[in-house]
């Protein structure tokens, strides 16, 4: 059966009775439990923090969530569709379809410019090199960098790279965007940008997810979901906030 990827049937994420176990001794073969019977459900469109203590399993979550690693027990969906048994490939094709990522360590290329790091999963994705040009410029201008486009990574301060990585998840327009502690590496100023594109991607439609442990991020999302020892300790109920247009957040001065 051939899967439409138009087909819309389900929340944006959800986990039903998720576990992940990694082994913490390998010798007398123990196991330690980053996420304990968890069940969350993310709809279409929300801005949700996820919010607790180092080692709560905030990382584990969003990598679930978002098809990098797989439980070791419970189920995963993405806009309703199981991922369970799919292989690496299919997992790989699921988040490069759905889900944009954006990292507290950038993870960008440093052999490769500004404009192509933001092509890059474009290219993977092997979209025409006419739409991917018009792609990189469209996102470069919008997170205030076209001026940078020909700078490597090395050459721009980090909030400059972190609005690279922000312009990378966007590039093929994905509709969800997964943020783990996207301004944890940022002065206040800088993050401040960064986190005010992520909620400008939110206002243009899509279901923004973001693991942060600063207090003032969670208060701008909706809602907020808190994480201790692997479990959900609580879920806030969703809260509606004013966004305003990208034009009106972006602070191009700010790096």
């Amino acid at each position: 059966m051939t899967r439409n990827i138009n087909l819309k049937i389900g929340p944006a994420i959800e986990l039903r009775h998720v576990s992940r176990e990694y082994a913490a001794d390998a010798a007398a073969a123990a196991t330690t439990a980053a996420l304990d019977d968890v069940d969350v459900v993310i709809e279409r469109g929300e801005l949700v923090a996820v919010c607790g203590p180092s080692g709560s399993g905030k990382s584990t979550l969003l990598h679930i969530a978002g098809a990098l690693d797989v439980p070791t027990a419970g189920e995963v969906f993405i806009d309703g569709w199981s991922l369970a048994g799919q292989s690496a490939a299919a997992r790989a094709a699921t988040r490069n379809h759905s889900i944009g990522f954006v990292f507290q360590q950038f993870n960008l290329l440093h052999g490769l410019n500004v404009r192509d790091n933001v092509g890059l999963p474009a290219v993977l994705a092997r979209r025409k090199a006419a739409e991917i040009a018009n792609r990189v410029d469209e996102l470069l201008d919008l997170v205030g960098l076209t001026d940078r486009a020909d700078r490597r990574p090395g050459q721009l301060s980090g909030g400059e790279q972190q609005r690279v990585a922000v312009a990378r998840a966007l590039v093929l327009d994905p509709p969800i965007v997964l943020a783990d502690e996207p301004t944890g590496n940022l002065d206040t100023a800088a993050g401040d940008a960064v986190l005010d594109l992520l909620l400008a991607s939110h206002a243009a439609g899509r279901t923004v997810v973001v693991v942060t442990h600063d207090a003032r991020i969670a208060a701008r999302c909706e809602r907020v979901i808190y994480l201790r020892d692997g479990r959900i300790a609580q879920q806030d109920k969703p809260r509606r906030r004013r966004s305003r247009p990208l034009a009106a957040v972006l602070d191009t001065s700010a790096s």
